[in-house]
């Protein structure tokens, strides 16, 4: 039993711990010095060449209970250093892949919406192709049928429904025919209509409304010019050098 409070001081001068190897350096011990006839406490100096650590220890404790218990201490230090490291360690290593997978993530992601846009912005395109092949426009469907029709009317028609790349060569053509009368007749075939549809009758594959709407006309003289050209400025090119399509 220690009796009262009584302890001795000891003074390790170049007690060196290195944390990251857990290799501890205790400097050599050099004296001690007792307490006094009264129970006073004592000294125990142990000098070494560098820093110099202080620790209460029970006096009565050899030199070497003191510097282990030293030691001991020092090398939980250093295992709990080590271990704050080690978790600091991994738990960057966490957010690092933490961050890692979320910028694959959003690279995936953004790959996935841009060929989803091009896409969609090819079929779009397909879809425009094919309409204005087949003479189909979505401005169409807001020419109502009028009991007659202007030729800036009908002009403004033809500017719908067929391509804007091959309307000035649609426009030759019907201008040539026709002038643009949706009515017109030629006395001897027959021909009838803006693009001088021969035999007249055959325009109905358009619409029924074929001698009075200028809209179906102008639908089947597209188609027709796509289907045995290949395009409105096509059919110009064979009526320029035969005077006829």
């Amino acid at each position: 039993m220690l009796e009262g409070n009584r302890v001795s001081r000891i003074s390790v001068r170049g007690f060196a711990v290195a944390s990251a190897t857990a290799v501890t350096t205790v400097g050599a011990v050099v004296g001690v010095a007792s307490g006094s006839e009264q129970g006073t406490a004592g000294t125990v100096e142990a000098t070494a060449a560098d820093s110099t650590i202080l620790a209460d220890i029970p006096t009565g404790q050899s030199v070497q209970a003191q510097t282990a218990s030293l030691t001991q201490q020092a090398d939980t230090q250093s295992a709990a250093a080590a271990s704050d490291a080690k978790k600091a360690v991994e738990e960057s290593a966490r957010k690092q892949a933490a961050k890692d997978a979320q910028a694959k993530k959003d690279a995936a992601d953004a790959k996935a919406k841009k060929d989803a846009e091009e896409k969609a912005k090819k079929e779009h395109e397909e879809k425009e192709k094919e309409a204005s092949r087949s003479g189909e426009h979505d401005g169409l469907a807001d020419l109502s049928a009028k009991s007659s029709y202007s030729i800036s009317e009908i002009k403004a028609m033809a500017q719908q429904i067929v391509p804007g790349d091959q309307f000035q060569c649609f426009s030759n053509i019907v201008n040539n025919e026709s002038t643009w009368n949706y009515k017109a007749t030629n006395p001897s075939s027959g021909a009838y209509g803006l693009m001088q549809a021969l035999p007249a009758g055959k325009m109905a594959s358009a619409g029924a409304d074929w001698q009075t709407n200028p809209a179906t006309q102008i639908k089947w003289g597209l188609s027709y010019m796509n289907g045995k050209f290949g395009s409105p400025c096509g059919a110009w090119s064979y009526w320029q050098a035969h005077g006829n399509y």
